[in-house]
């Protein structure tokens, strides 16, 4: 599972760069992926919805036991 998530994030990793951030996997608790938003998206107001619309949409369609994407 790990490696599907990590596909994941290498999917949506090109779209935060474009605009100055990066995403980092922390880890997997359970069904939750704990991720760290970087850059321009760490300090971004929109990164909640970046974070939920955009990063744990893409993961939980390609990794269908991922429950949530939450960041630390």
């Amino acid at each position: 599972m790990e490696e599907q998530v990590k596909e994941a994030i290498e999917r949506i990793r090109p779209s935060l760069q474009m605009d100055g951030g990066d995403i980092e996997l922390v880890g997997i608790e359970g069904k939750t992926v704990k991720v760290r938003l970087r850059g321009a998206c760490g300090s971004c107001p929109m990164s909640v919805m970046t974070l939920k619309l955009g990063v744990e949409r893409i993961v939980k369609e390609m990794v269908p036991e991922i429950e949530c994407v939450e960041a630390v």
